[in-house]
């Protein structure tokens, strides 16, 4: 579909696994010489398992193989990773698939460009308090549910599982709460009942004995049962008029995705969090971080290819309960490309 011709990459630090940064600076980039091959890529949580291979690829050496150096950024929640990326802070976001369509209907035009997903890897937990009040989706209505942030992909999803059950938007109450212990703490406060999230968060929970799962879309199977098919989401996406005019830096980033996404498909849970950094498992200590790794291993591509139905599915959610999608008309075409991980394959 869609090209880029180069982009930059820049030298991760360690130090900056779990720093949130907002603003990241300007484009270095030069579409005409290709030797500044450095980028700024914002993660929407570089902590969060679900969006591991950003810096597993980092510690694997492969930018540095494929000849990029790429600084990795972090922000919270997906919307500000986004955020950053239209505002050209960053020339790429690692984040849902999702904010791609509802971008294109903004007048944004931004593709996916290595999907490294199949499923949301979201998981909507309970506090043990409400769990008697809620033991389905249908019992949203008048509740506070926890999301990363407002117009964040948990806040899409969870809006989605409202409505397929019955529960109109404005029949509860979404929260941003962020992740990790900002999440966990507003569920042990009870500024929210129940709330979705990733691992390592849930295995904190689940370990702590704080809240119950009730849906769980970590895997394939997962999703069919929830959103009715696949839905990618975590992925490299940029915009696009960006990656057309920096091809040969997109090819390399997507080089060395696709090499990080083979090698997680033949490595343990165990031998995956060994590369992560250590203050990644959230205090729940390596045991439990492998078991988060483990739980949400089904979610990945093994190639960074976009899976054939996934487009529709996400489609059909946002439009279940988005205004602005809802009669828009979506181009799902320009909304991800495979040009170059079919190449790296």
């Amino acid at each position: 579909m869609r090209a880029s011709t180069r982009i930059s990459a820049v030298a991760v630090a360690g130090a900056l696994a779990l720093t949130t940064l907002t603003a990241c600076g300007g484009d270095s980039t030069s579409a005409s010489g290709g030797k500044n091959d450095k980028v700024k890529i914002m993660v929407g949580g570089l902590d969060k398992v679900i969006y591991l291979p950003a810096m597993l690829t980092e510690r694997l050496g492969y930018f540095k193989e494929e000849g990029v150096s790429v600084q990795l950024l972090t922000e919270p929640a997906g919307v500000q990773a986004e955020t950053a990326l239209v505002s050209g802070d960053v020339q790429g976001t690692v984040g849902f698939y999702d904010h791609t369509l509802d971008l294109q209907v903004k007048g944004k035009q931004v593709e996916s460009v290595v999907q490294f997903s199949h499923a949301p890897g979201e998981v909507e937990i309970v506090s043990n308090q409400a769990a008697g009040d809620i033991k389905s989706a249908k019992d949203f209505k008048g509740k506070k549910l926890g999301v990363t942030g407002l117009g964040s992909s948990t806040d899409f999803l969870t809006k989605y599982l409202a409505v397929s059950n019955g529960v109109q938007t404005s029949e509860f109450t979404p929260v941003a709460v962020g992740a990790g212990q900002t999440f966990i703490s507003a569920l042990q406060q009870g500024s929210i009942q129940g709330g979705m999230t990733t691992d390592p968060t849930v295995a904190t929970i689940l370990d702590k004995k704080l809240g119950k799962v009730l849906i769980d879309m970590r895997t394939p199977e997962g999703s069919q049962q929830a959103l009715g098919g696949p839905y990618p989401s975590s992925s490299l996406y940029m915009q696009t008029e960006w990656v057309n005019s920096h091809k040969e830096t997109v090819q390399k980033l997507a080089n060395a995705f696709v090499k990080t996404l083979k090698w997680m498909s033949t490595h343990s849970a165990d031998e995956i969090a060994a590369k992560m950094p250590a203050d990644y498992a959230q205090g729940g200590g390596k045991a439990l971080y492998a078991e988060a790794i483990k739980s949400t291993l089904p979610m990945f591509t093994t190639d960074g290819v976009m899976p054939a139905d996934g487009p529709a599915t996400v489609e059909r959610v946002l439009k279940a309960f988005n205004p602005n999608l809802k009669d828009a008309k979506v181009d799902l075409d320009k909304t991800y490309t495979t040009e170059f991980v079919k190449k790296a394959g």
